[in-house]
């Protein structure tokens, strides 16, 4: 049985510290950021793990700071033989270096391709038909140290981040759990990620990356609005009829080809008014099914249609 230190933030990392909960090993300590002021009304919320943690009574631990001698300290004094990462902050040396038998990651993609803050989203952004997860020592470098193990998963025309989110994790706790196991026998050999090849990145994504291109193909646009669902969620802009712009989320498109449309401009929105909203692009129609005005809630295209009257509004892009 080994001494574990767990440390992560949301959601995707409370399965994963479940399944150590519940493993054969024991859970010393768990590591989480500090509460923080959210939402509108900044009221002061903590995060996932910490919530699991205060309900199954871990000792825990919210640094402000990770080099801090106070938290440097009281980390040793948990004498933990492996510490494990999901989806925390990068740990300096003296942190990841701290316990006999190291720290390991898990990530949310197939190393080394998708490195970086946003894998499941890039994955579906960009088309690729599998992701898996990976578990990997920690080093000096961001994701690039000694792989463990990893499981693939096919990615499907319908999985949006949120399906694809869902089943990693799912995915993650058990490979996290084989990781332990594997590590504690001593049977599991670390292997070098291989360098060869183009990699593909997986940086942070930020508001301004989110507007929708209008002039890409129908099935790249169809990716990019899947990557993004729920959230941060693609957007559009339009202007209405009184020349007022607004701003919108696309949670859901799909797309129909039409090889004889070319005399309509790119961005030309055409509507029924009742259940049909699309978009004109290079190669067909997007049809907009879920979408969200700003400050408004989510509604379904025909609810949308009822409650705004598309007449003379324009596409910006």
């Amino acid at each position: 049985m080994l001494r574990i230190v767990f440390m992560g933030t949301p959601d995707f990392a409370v399965e994963s510290l479940d399944a150590i909960v519940h493993s054969d090993h024991q859970v010393v300590g768990v590591v989480t950021v500090p509460d923080r002021p959210t939402g509108r009304g900044l009221k002061v919320t903590c995060s996932a793990v910490k919530e699991y943690a205060l309900a199954h009574q871990l000792p825990l631990l919210q640094p402000e700071k990770l080099r801090d001698e106070q938290f440097l300290s009281d980390l040793r004094s948990l004498n933990a033989d492996l510490f494990v990462v999901v989806a925390f902050r990068m740990l300096p040396q003296q942190v990841w270096a701290m316990p006999r038998l190291g720290t390991f990651n898990l990530h949310a993609s197939l190393l080394p391709n998708y490195r970086g803050a946003a894998p499941i989203n890039w994955a579906i952004i960009n088309g690729e038909h599998e992701t898996g997860v990976t578990t990997f020592l920690l080093n000096e470098r961001i994701d690039e140290g000694h792989i463990l193990l990893q499981e693939s998963t096919p990615i499907t025309p319908d999985d949006t981040c949120e399906t694809l989110h869902d089943r990693l994790a799912q995915m993650g706790r058990s490979l996290v759990v084989r990781t332990i196991d594997g590590l504690a026998s001593g049977r599991l050999q670390p292997r070098p990620q291989p360098m060869e090849g183009e990699m593909r990145p997986a940086p942070k994504i930020f508001k301004s990356d989110c507007a929708i291109d209008w002039r890409q193909s129908g099935c790249r646009i169809v990716d990019f609005v899947r990557g993004l669902s729920p959230y941060p969620a693609a957007t559009m802009q339009m202007v209405d009829g009184k020349g007022v712009q607004q701003s919108l989320k696309v949670y859901q498109v799909a797309f129909e080809t039409a090889e004889n449309s070319v005399e309509i401009p790119v961005g030309s929105i055409v509507t029924d008014q009742k259940k049909e909203l699309k978009i004109k692009v290079s190669d067909g129609f997007l049809h907009v099914l879920t979408l969200q005005m700003n400050g408004k809630r989510k509604n379904n295209v025909d609810e949308f249609l009822r409650g705004y009257n598309l007449t003379n509004w324009k596409l910006v892009f």
